[in-house]
């Protein structure tokens, strides 16, 4: 991928795009984590533990980008990337386990175990949209991860005034899982000489996935109402 160049640009954006609705609801864990403490050192809890998450997760993400490039796991992770997807549209989000920590380094390490756990969807979806660039990795987390950190409430009141942005996330996802997938070596080929199947495919993809998580969504809504 050429620095800079347009595919360049629309992949970082693909990534902060992720990031954010993926890591939004991560970064309640510091507000539930940092409650208890007095205010100057909630300050504290937040810098340090956005440090932590964001060195662990370039970590992670590099280890995922690189091993991509076995045969094979390429397309494993697009069809992991559609489950999630898919998740995303339909699961009820719970942090009933996140205990608020009454010391700072407990709370920052609360902060970076939590992150580190419920950030693995993150870190497979930057890897699939990064296509092989350890640059746009570091730079979309860099970006992105600090963003949801300190902007997570308004983050947070956005979804939910509109929750159609759900959506947009789920179809970005669904979308990189859809080039991961033919751009799995032993059938890039066959998509390559075929464009009109490739664009087909991903659009009845991602057309699928979001029919079906709002289906479960209503039906859902029903039972429970």
């Amino acid at each position: 991928m050429e620095l800079f160049s347009a595919e360049f640009f629309s992949a970082l954006l693909a990534i902060l795009v992720i990031d954010l609705v993926l890591a939004g609801d991560n970064a309640i864990v510091i507000g539930l984590a940092a409650r208890r403490l007095p205010k100057e050192q909630q300050k504290k809890v937040i810098i340090w533990g956005t440090v932590g998450a964001i060195f662990i997760r370039i970590l992670a993400t590099l280890v995922v980008v690189w091993l991509l490039n076995i045969p094979g796991l390429l397309l494993l992770g697009g069809l992991l990337l559609i489950w999630i997807a898919y998740k995303l549209l339909v699961k009820e989000k719970n942090h009933d386990d996140i205990k608020a920590e009454k010391s700072l380094w407990n709370a920052v390490r609360t902060i970076i175990i939590a992150d580190a756990a419920m950030g693995l969807d993150n870190v497979l979806a930057v890897a699939g949209a990064a296509h092989g660039s350890f640059l746009l990795v570091v730079l979309g987390l860099l970006i992105s991860v600090p963003v949801v950190v300190w902007g997570s409430t308004l983050i947070i009141s956005w979804i939910e005034r509109f929750p159609s942005l759900i959506y947009i996330g789920a179809g970005v996802l669904v979308w990189t899982a859809a080039k991961m997938i033919v751009d799995e070596p032993f059938i890039a080929g066959y998509f390559d000489v075929n464009p009109v199947l490739k664009w087909s495919f991903t659009i009845v993809l991602i057309a699928g996935v979001l029919l079906a998580g709002r289906q479960k969504k209503q039906r859902k809504t029903v039972t429970n109402s």
